[in-house]
């Protein structure tokens, strides 16, 4: 294939969204590094010799047909999968340099958060929504100083300041999705795992947590599994194409999109399947 031939598709790709090198910096910090990953269900091998490295306080997003591994691979980074009682995985995945099967998975789950497709608020307050995490975890300081910063950098603050006190489930879906993100924050994560948050929300909803994600990234490294390529060329930094359980491409943003080096995200990004 030569780039005569090759069809970028218009996605809508922001100038903040746009680096000048190919390759990660020399001088970039890695947050997570997954090396020659298998997964299984039982018999069936979903993910084959995926590697990849995540970079500290960027935004990586994963595209790629329904089937084809990213949310099997998302959980795996802070072992949800290992629920699952026919799963099992090989090969490496380091949290700075630590393998995660050294981490003690409530520390681990702590460090690494995550939020799902569908808004999940506990039956409580939107005040012990948020709490939460804190409580179970032992803290013993000033309850409303967290809840309050959570819901501020999850941009609900304003929305819900005089009801706190109300149940979570009043809220409206994007408020609630923002609600889970604020929870998941109320514990500092180090790094966020998303697993296509905006699936079900509004274009109004969805902005505001593309937005949110923008602004937390200098704080809380995200990694985040989407259908939405425009959603993927406007707040990621990398992106990574998977396919029948392979990761086929890893790149900065604008390449991927822009001048894919193989065939098949090509084909994908151009709507030629998928």
């Amino acid at each position: 294939m030569t780039s005569t031939t090759k069809t970028s598709v218009s996605v809508g790709l922001p100038q903040t969204a746009m680096a000048s090198e190919s390759t990660p910096s020399p001088s970039a910090q890695l947050k997570l590094t997954a090396s020659n990953m298998n997964f299984f269900y039982g018999a069936f091998q979903a993910l084959h010799g995926i590697s990849l490295q995540v970079e500290t306080n960027r935004i990586t997003s994963l595209i790629g047909p329904s089937g084809c591994g990213k949310s099997t691979f998302l959980r795996t980074l802070n072992r949800i999968n290992d629920t699952i009682k026919t799963a099992r995985w090989e090969g490496e995945i380091l949290l700075d340099n630590q393998s995660i099967r050294d981490i003690d998975v409530t520390s681990l789950r702590r460090r690494v958060g995550m939020v799902f497709q569908r808004p999940n608020p506990f039956p409580k307050s939107i005040f012990d929504n948020i709490a939460y995490g804190p409580r179970v975890n032992g803290f013993k300081g000033n309850l409303s100083e967290i809840v309050e910063k959570s819901l501020r950098r999850a941009a609900l603050w304003e929305e819900v300041k005089d009801k706190l006190q109300k149940s979570a489930y009043a809220l409206s879906g994007g408020q609630q999705q923002r609600l889970c993100i604020a929870r998941a924050l109320a514990v500092d994560p180090e790094v966020l795992l998303l697993d296509e948050p905006c699936s079900a929300l509004d274009p109004i909803a969805t902005a505001k947590i593309e937005d949110l994600l923008l602004a937390i990234k200098d704080q809380c490294t995200i990694v985040i599994v989407t259908h939405n390529m425009q959603q993927a060329a406007r707040v990621a930094d990398r992106t990574g194409f998977f396919l029948m359980g392979k990761l086929i491409e890893f790149d900065r943003t604008e390449v991927i999109f822009k001048n894919p080096s193989k065939k098949e995200t090509e084909d994908y990004i151009t709507g030629r399947f998928g």
